[in-house]
């Protein structure tokens, strides 16, 4: 009886396991930390970005792209917009929820040629609960902050990634 509910399962996969090495997918850190995509991301020097967000942005990318300050081959400019809305008015005019949005707008520029390789735009917002403690609520908004910054910076990698891999391929493909 068992079988019988698997077979279907087992037949699709046999059948569709040979069409996916057809499909071209390829990895984007192929060949680790050694590997094109991962040197390139090494190579972006991140230009200062002003104030506690651009601390913790500024900081988050360098950790996920492994910069090392030396060799920059690129330039990533990032401007922050962090906005923190009161909303849900409570009966005695309090606010009961805030909402922490955090945009980033950023440029990958190559240093050789001047050429703007990426300019593009992400974000990620959060809910707070407002609380009788102004301690638990402003630790509540830095919290955000920090998680926000942490989402932000991964997109920011992966389309820097994307995008580096694409750059990388060009001339491959062009011969």
């Amino acid at each position: 009886m068992r079988w019988n509910a698997l077979l279907p399962a087992l037949l699709l996969a046999c059948f569709a396991a040979p069409m996916l090495g057809g499909c071209a997918l390829q990895p984007v850190y192929a060949g680790g930390g050694s590997g094109a995509v991962a040197q390139g991301l090494s190579a972006v020097e991140i230009a200062p970005i002003p104030g506690q967000s651009g601390w913790l942005m500024r900081d988050a990318l360098q950790q996920r792209m492994g910069t090392d300050g030396g060799g920059s081959r690129y330039r990533l400019d990032v401007v922050l917009d962090d906005q923190l809305t009161g909303l849900g008015l409570l009966g005695d005019d309090t606010i009961g929820r805030e909402r922490r949005t955090l945009r980033a707008r950023y440029r990958l520029v190559d240093l050789s040629s001047g050429e703007t390789l990426l300019d593009a735009t992400d974000g990620a917002d959060a809910g707070i609960d407002v609380v009788s403690s102004e301690y638990a609520t402003i630790a509540a908004e830095q919290t955000a902050l920090e998680n926000l910054t942490r989402d932000v910076a991964d997109s920011i990698v992966t389309r820097i990634s994307t995008t580096l891999r694409q750059q990388m391929q060009a001339p491959v493909e062009d011969q």
